[in-house]
């Protein structure tokens, strides 16, 4: 059997295990021995994060070339019009290249917690929230995404990695999803099987 965890990254916490300065790290929400995170998500953004036991998985899930769909939700700064959107949906010209085409809508703000600390808002300028799907994993791509297209990101929640999502996960917590086979390189991780244990608590 192969474990999978299903985190829930809350601000402003940094997705690996230690830290030289004392930040907020994984090992104060998440005390199961020998689990890696599979990717990263950056201390500034929430939200889904993978982590397992198991080194082919762990590659699985980070490698880029697997393509495994991330399903973001973007609080922007203004309200993007049409052609922006078509913009993200076509690509986006990044220092380090352009993107691949994307799905991106508008979407109503979602029934999600509070941030602490909230956001800053500007009274005279609204704000709007976007789900944006991309496959690629470039350095801060959502953030210079929406930056790129005149819209700044206030607020970045990765909701679900391929199959996996935040449903039913609080924030700081975790699930453990148990996959029966053991993955292995090539193999494709949404097609297997798995069971999700009841959340459990740090």
């Amino acid at each position: 059997m192969t474990e999978l965890i299903l985190f829930n990254k809350p601000f402003n916490v940094l997705s690996q295990f230690s830290d030289s300065d004392n930040r907020q790290t994984l090992k104060d929400y998440i005390s199961i021995p020998n689990v890696y995170p599979a990717g990263r998500l950056d201390r500034d953004s929430e939200g889904l994060l993978l982590l397992t036991d198991s080194g082919p998985l762990q590659h699985q899930v980070s490698e880029p070339k697997y393509k495994h769909e991330k399903t973001y939700w973007v609080q922007v700064e203004g309200t993007p019009d049409s052609q922006a959107i078509a913009q993200l949906i076509s690509g986006v010209a990044l220092k380090d290249g352009l993107t691949l085409p994307a799905k991106a809508k508008l979407i109503a703000p979602p029934m999600i917690w509070p941030r602490t600390p909230p956001i800053r808002k500007r009274k005279s300028i609204p704000t709007q929230w976007l789900e944006l799907k991309i496959v690629e994993g470039k350095n801060r791509q959502v953030r210079r995404m929406t930056a790129a297209i005149g819209h700044p990101t206030l607020r970045l929640i990765r909701y679900a990695i391929g199959d996996w999502t935040l449903d039913d996960i609080p924030p700081g917590k975790w699930q453990t999803i148990t996959i029966p086979s053991v993955v292995k390189s090539g193999d494709d991780l949404d097609s297997h099987n798995y069971r999700r244990r009841r959340n459990r608590k740090r």
